[in-house]
């Protein structure tokens, strides 16, 4: 689960012992294998376990890995319905020891699952887990930013088109061949914008099941985690970014669910799955539906190209896992293609 630190205690340990002294001193510090954007650390204090969450090093896109906006959200959300760690403490990049920024946050010891499947549980409790998801993601969109200190989180005008172009130009300078299928995608999306229908949340961004830590014995989460692409905007896009995964092909290196019959392990189908999150919200199943799945993709193979730069430039927070994703790309650009044609 862990590999070697690239933090060093000694350069952390006289910072944190005046941040955070109630921690006691700083043991140890390792690093998660898992994720692929912002390097984060199991930190060992003397009187209990925290996380260090940290920009990579090296030159980073912009907009991108601003840990700051995950520490806000996360800070805003203490009390609210949806669960997150408690925040602790931000270093910003001219005060943190390191040379980057980096937040500190608790521990929390649960169950975390990689594998949609979820083969390490039963048929009953896996449809609770999976009915667990989609009520949180209700929950979090259900919340009224201006009531939680969040009313300037996202920018104004159209969510869809801003994201679009973001994700356009994110592209295009990691990818070093450029698809011509992402090119005609990103066009595909921006010719055919749905119209404003006065929708607006807090959106997580890269909402799935290995961003969740469920609770040891029952299929509760305890904390929904990875806030970096959060922002306001129209909450259909987390809903289809999350069935856009669970679309891909089970074998692909990012585990979908694609070819896997649901019904048998006791997971809802998709439709059954965003019905229940519509139900919980009191609004009806998503209209034009196709255009936020393309819209997921696009973005999903926007940001698989930028963990595939990363690697290559030496700043990749686990670069073997990135040669997984780098065979990613082109299915979901494919499966994007195929949902336009029809």
């Amino acid at each position: 689960m862990f590999q070697s630190s690239e933090i060093s205690v000694a350069v952390l340990r006289p910072y944190l012992a005046i941040h955070l002294s109630e921690l006691g001193e700083l043991v140890s510090i390792e690093k998660f294998s898992t994720g692929q954007s912002n390097p984060t650390y199991k930190a060992k204090f003397t009187t209990r376990d925290c996380v260090i969450r940290s920009k990579p090093p090296g030159q980073l896109l912009k907009s991108a890995h601003q840990v700051d906006r995950e520490f806000k959200v996360m800070t805003a959300l203490r009390n609210s319905s949806v669960p997150v760690p408690r925040m602790l403490h931000l270093a910003d990049d001219s005060a943190s020891p390191i040379g980057r920024s980096f937040f500190v946050m608790d521990f929390l010891d649960g169950r975390i699952f990689w594998n949609p499947v979820i083969s390490n549980t039963n048929f009953n409790e896996r449809g609770l887990l999976y009915n667990e998801m989609a009520d949180i993601l209700a929950d979090l969109h259900k919340l009224i930013p201006n009531q939680i200190g969040l009313e300037e989180f996202g920018r104004p005008g159209n969510y869809f088109f801003r994201q679009t172009s973001r994700w356009s130009e994110q592209y295009k300078q990691s990818a070093s061949i450029i698809n011509p299928d992402m090119v005609y995608l990103a066009d595909w999306l921006l010719d055919n914008m749905p119209d404003e229908d006065g929708q607006i949340s807090l959106v997580h961004g890269d909402y799935r099941l290995d961003n969740m830590i469920f609770s040891a014995d029952e299929p509760k989460v305890i904390a929904l985690l990875d806030w970096e692409l959060a922002t306001l905007g129209h909450p259909f896009a987390d809903v289809a970014y999350q069935c856009m995964q669970w679309r891909l092909p089970y074998d692909s290196g990012m585990r979908g669910l694609g070819g896997i019959e649901r019904n048998d392990l006791g997971i809802p189908t998709e439709s059954e799955y965003v019905s229940r999150y519509c139900e919980r919200r009191s609004i009806s199943f998503p209209d034009n539906w196709s255009f936020f799945l393309i819209f997921s993709y696009f973005k999903f193979a926007a940001i698989l190209e930028g963990v595939v730069r990363r690697a290559v430039d030496g700043n990749g927070s686990n670069p073997e896992i990135a040669k997984t994703y780098a065979a990613v790309i082109p299915i979901a650009v494919d499966q994007a293609m195929s949902l336009v044609r029809h």
